[in-house]
C-alpha cells in the first residue's frame, strides 16, 4: 500500500516500492522492525514530516505513547561528506553527555539495507522553533531581546565546550579549518554547478587572499540560527535544544557567527532567501551588530574580521543552493517551488556576498 499520493515519499513495504521513478523516503515496516529491535514503542506507528530543512528529511514518528524523532538524508547521489546522520549522531552523544542541550540519541543506523541511508532516532522534545512569528508568550519587546540573547549566549557556551570531556576533542582537525573551506567549497562548486557564475570563483581568490588566522578552535555547528534552536514552549526564553548537526566539526568558532549574523533579519539586511527567521525585524530583536558585540563581550574573541566570515558563509550557501537548483534542473526534485526560485536567488546571494568584501 502507498501512503502518499505520489508514492515517493513513504511506502508502507519495501514491495511497495518496487517500480517507483524514485525511492522512498520512509518505508513503514522496515522502521517498525528497527524500532521492535530496539524496544521502542510498541504497536502500528503514525508520521509526519516535519522542519524546514531543504535537505535532510526528518520525521515525528508516533508508536503508542510513545514519541520519537526519526531524521535522514536525502536520495542519493550525494555530494562527499555532506547529510552525515552519523557524525550528526555522534556530536549530539557527546553534547548530551556534558549536560549540553541537544536531544538525547535513542539509536543509529549505519546500515543502508533499511531505508537507503544511514539515519538516527532521538528523543522528541516539546518546544517551539521562532521563524517568521514570535510565539506568543514571549512576544514582547523585552522577550524577543531575551530570546536573541539567549540565542548568543547559547552560542558562546557551546564554543567554550570542554572538547576533552565531551569525547569530541578529535571529532576534526581545527587547524586549516578556514582554508579547507575555501579549497573545498570551490571544488565543489565546479562540481554542482551547471551554469555560469563567475562571482563563485571572485570570491574565492578574495576569501582565500584576506583569509585572517583562527584565533582559537572550537566546536563549530555550521548552521547555528533561531530556526535549529528550540525553546521551551512557556515561560521567559529558555532554550532546550540545538538542533541540526550535520555540518559539525571543529574549527574556527566565528564561522558559526558569521553564519548567524549573514542569516539573520534586521532592519540593515537584503532580503535574501538565506535570511531565514523574518520575526528577527520586529522591535527588541538584537540586531546583527549587537548580536556580534554580545558574542565578543561572552567569548572575548575579536570580531573585527566578522565581515570575512559572512562573506565566507553566504558563498558557501550559494554553493548549497546551486547544487538544490542543479538537482531540479535535472529532474530530482519535481514539484520544488522552492528550488525552482534558485535560478535567480543564487545570484543575489553572491551579488550580497560581494558587497561585504566592499
Amino acid at each position: 500500500m502507498i501512503t502518499t499520493p505520489d508514492g515517493t515519499e513513504v511506502v508502507a513495504t519495501l514491495e511497495d516500492a518496487a517500480g517507483l521513478a524514485m525511492p522512498p523516503l520512509l518505508i513503514v515496516d522496515r522502521v517498525t522492525k528497527f524500532l521492535d529491535e530496539r524496544g521502542i514503542g510498541e504497536g502500528p506507528i503514525a508520521w509526519q514530516r516535519i522542519g524546514d530543512g531543504q535537505s535532510n528529511i526528518t520525521y515525528l514518528i508516533e508508536r503508542g505513547q510513545t514519541r520519537v524523532v526519526l531524521r535522514r538524508g536525502p536520495r542519493p547521489p550525494l555530494p562527499k561528506s555532506t547529510h552525515d546522520m552519523i557524525r550528526e549522531a555522534t556530536v549530539q552523544q557527546g553534547l548530551h553527555r556534558v549536560g549540553e542541550p541537544v536531544p538525547n540519541i535513542l539509536a543509529v543506523c549505519e546500515e543502508v539495507s533499511v531505508l537507503g541511508v544511514p539515519f538516527y532516532v532521538m528523543e522528541y522534545l516539546e518546544g517551539v522553533i521562532l521563524l517568521d512569528e514570535t510565539p506568543g508568550f514571549f512576544d514582547t519587546v523585552a522577550g524577543r531581546r531575551k530570546a536573541s540573547e539567549a540565542l548568543v549566549d547559547t552560542l558562546v557556551g557551546l564554543h567554550g565546550l570542554d572538547l576533552e570531556r565531551a569525547g569530541l576533542a578529535s571529532f576534526g582537525r581545527a587547524d586549516g579549518y578556514l582554508e579547507r573551506q575555501v579549497k573545498t567549497f570551490t571544488g565543489l562548486a565546479g562540481q554542482v554547478s551547471q551554469r555560469e557564475l563567475p562571482l563563485i570563483g571572485e570570491l574565492s581568490r578574495w576569501l582565500e587572499a584576506n583569509r585572517p588566522a583562527t584565533q582559537r578552535p572550537a566546536l563549530v555547528h555550521g548552521d547555528y540560527r533561531f530556526g535549529n534552536v528550540m525553546f521551551e514552549p512557556a515561560g521567559d526564553p529558555r532554550v532546550l535544544a540545538v538542533l541540526d548537526w550535520e555540518m559539525a566539526t571543529l574549527g574556527d568558532p566565528l564561522a558559526d557567527l558569521g553564519y548567524l549574523t549573514v542569516t539573520y533579519s534586521d532592519p540593515t539586511s537584503q532580503g535574501t532567501v538565506m535570511e531565514l527567521t523574518s520575526a528577527t525585524l520586529e522591535e527588541g530583536y538584537l540586531n546583527r551588530a549587537e548580536i556580534a558585540e554580545r558574542y565578543a563581550a561572552g567569548t572575548g574573541l575579536d570580531v573585527s574580521d566578522l565581515p570575512w566570515y559572512q562573506t565566507l558563509a553566504l558563498w558557501k550557501s550559494s554553493v548549497f543552493l546551486e547544487a538544490i537548483y542543479s538537482r531540479w534542473q535535472a529532474g530530482e526534485r519535481p514539484g520544488d517551488d522552492f528550488a525552482h526560485t534558485l535560478e535567480f536567488e543564487v545570484p543575489r546571494v553572491l551579488e550580497c556576498a560581494q558587497a561585504i568584501t566592499r
